[in-house]
């Protein structure tokens, strides 16, 4: 264990929420900070400390652990929405930890690394797979990528939060390389998966016998298993959005771009979620890529 006695979490989404409890759990001091400050104000009713600024919360915690959307997010996180000095980056200590969670370019990772590093800073790359589910567990996994004493002050912070703590690298960018893999399958799976329900319930196959048949079948595999779970219930409550494949594939797409390498199949499945974001279904979850395909009556009750 380290001396490490108070950490930050920032952004009480459907992931972060889960991994704050987990730190709580865990007995870490812990303090939150989300845009809604009622949230963090309900978290903090239980154990732990609302902060009503990125401020505060930078200058009470050794690590501050960001969970927000995407990296515009997390450079308003660090240095404040308009690059004026208003994030966390500001008052948290020389030699203090920042860990960020998102799925972005593995550029970006590396560029806010460098960043840091000169404000006397330490960074974990750390993009976090799982689900709610597995957030609020502390089952989640970790893709993880830093200097060995930034591994130094966090690891049992990431072991609190996360059952598997993937070391990928001594610098910033193998984290976020796995993890834009990781969605490039994602992805591409929730778009097969859709593509099978539709196609089944087109030829007039009972589509809860289909997801029977195909769960127990080699064709099967966790994201038709999860996500169309939600189409048979006629469930689009958004767990993750149509719009995070729109993103998260785009990230996938501008990598390989970069050393012009063919990826067919994610290509079309970004242009599916995109399809499905630009009727109407962007923030809802992202097995609503189902919607785009036309002629068929979908389970369940109406969206």
């Amino acid at each position: 264990m380290t001396s490490v006695t108070k950490v930050g979490l920032i952004g009480l989404g459907a992931m972060g929420s889960g991994m704050a409890k987990s730190l709580r759990r865990a007995g870490h001091d812990v303090h939150v900070y989300d845009i809604r400050l009622e949230v963090a104000q309900q978290f903090a009713k239980d154990g732990g400390t609302a902060c009503a600024t990125l401020a505060e919360l930078g200058a009470a915690c050794d690590v501050v652990i960001s969970v927000v959307v995407n990296a515009a997010q997390t450079e308003a996180v660090l240095f404040g929405p308009q690059g004026d000095g208003s994030g966390c980056a500001a008052t948290m200590k020389k030699g203090s930890v920042f860990v960020m969670c998102s799925t972005v370019d593995p550029n970006v990772s590396i560029g806010l690394e460098a960043r840091l590093k000169a404000l006397g800073l330490l960074y974990v790359d750390a993009p976090i797979s799982g689900g709610a589910a597995r957030a609020a567990s502390g089952e989640m996994t970790m893709m993880t990528a830093a200097r060995p004493e930034a591994y130094a002050l966090t690891e049992p912070l990431l072991h609190a939060m996360a059952a598997k703590v993937y070391k990928l690298g001594d610098s910033a960018g193998a984290g976020s390389k796995v993890k834009i893999i990781n969605q490039l399958l994602a992805g591409v799976h929730i778009a097969a998966a859709a593509e099978a329900m539709a196609l089944g319930i087109r030829e007039g196959v009972a589509p809860e016998a289909l997801y029977e048949v195909i769960t127990n079948s080699a064709g099967n595999s966790w994201m038709f298993e999860n996500r169309m779970a939600h189409v048979l219930a006629g469930d689009y409550t958004p767990l993750s959005a149509v719009d995070i494949f729109v993103k998260d594939l785009g990230l996938v797409l501008d990598t390989a771009r970069a050393s012009k390498f063919p990826l067919p199949l994610s290509s079309t499945a970004h242009q599916m979620f995109m399809q499905a974001s630009t009727a109407g279904y962007a923030r809802e979850d992202d097995s609503a890529v189902i919607k785009i395909f036309p002629g068929i009556e979908l389970p369940g009750k109406k969206a």
